[in-house]
């Protein structure tokens, strides 16, 4: 068993997004700048909006965070987005997710100028992504396509699993791995909350994304031997040994699945901090693309 690790893949392509940003600036362009709007103060979002600031300052991106109010309405929210379309400093930005309940996330995604969509999420870069069109693909499925890639696990031919059908996650993952290119060529099943025989066809899978939020759903006899699982899943768990007072889970029981794989991404430190550094690739293809 290898694990495949996010952390420190993610800190090669934050070196080599580094040394871009750095000649860009010798030869007098303009910093890359990501924006990040934050609405309420919901602990995950707060420590993952602080993790993506320290990452653009990291390889010497401009970074501004915008906090807004948990009662901020969805009018004020949208005239926020309006006003970061139009900014020529921004080259793109976010709205972090999850968004109060009186908040539309749909009329949100759809508000952003797919120019500036970094994370990949709206109407326009999603049917690109589908068309094998340059886009800016959604940052956890190309997050889990650069450790396919760099770790170089073959793809073609191979039967992969997908347990989600999220339009974050699960969806562009089959598209993604089903693509005529490298990675992909994978023959897909993508499994969801109605789907029967699950752990059926996890058994026959040659690649498994576990993509549904349920801690430890993917037990060790869900999984076939020299399997490559790919753990999506982050949730936090009550764990009364840790000072925070909670510990995170993934959606793959670790332990008894370790043993039985080639490959296996960890929680946390797999698909986490790649999620992250695709964001950063996206930032600096945006401004390549507006300069």
């Amino acid at each position: 068993m290898q694990i495949l690790d996010g952390k420190q893949t993610s800190q090669q392509i934050r070196n080599e997004i580094a040394a871009q940003v750095q000649q860009i600036k010798s030869s007098g362009g303009k910093t890359p700048h990501l924006a990040a709007v934050l609405v309420g103060t919901d602990g995950a979002s707060e420590t993952y909006v602080a993790n993506k600031v320290k990452d653009c300052e990291e390889v010497g991106f401009d970074s501004t965070l915008i906090r807004l109010d948990e009662t901020t309405s969805e009018e004020e929210l949208l005239a926020k987005i309006d006003e970061l379309n139009r900014d020529q400093e921004i080259d793109g930005f976010i709205v972090q997710l999850p968004l109060p309940d009186h908040i539309d996330e749909h009329k949100v995604t759809l508000a952003i100028d797919p120019a500036k969509d970094v994370d990949g999420f709206c109407p326009e870069n999603l049917g690109n992504m589908c068309l094998g069109l340059p886009t800016f693909v959604s940052a956890t499925p190309n997050g889990i396509m650069e450790l396919l890639d760099r770790y170089n696990i073959e793809t073609s031919g191979k039967h992969c699993v997908i347990i989600g059908r999220s339009n974050i996650v699960g969806t562009p993952m089959s598209i993604l791995l089903s693509r005529n290119s490298s990675p992909g060529n994978c023959t897909v099943t993508l499994l969801h909350s109605r789907s029967k025989d699950i752990a059926d066809y996890c058994r026959s899978a040659d690649i498994l994304v576990a993509a549904i939020g349920k801690p430890g759903y993917v037990t060790g006899d869900m999984v076939k031997e020299g399997a490559v699982v790919i753990d999506v899943g982050i949730t936090r768990v009550a764990d009364s040994s840790k000072k925070s007072g909670f510990a995170l889970a993934g959606d793959v029981d670790f332990d008894s699945v370790k043993d039985k794989c080639a490959f296996i991404t960890p929680v946390p430190g797999g698909v986490g901090p790649m999620t992250r550094a695709s964001l950063l690739q996206n930032t600096l293809l945006a401004q390549k693309a507006r300069n």
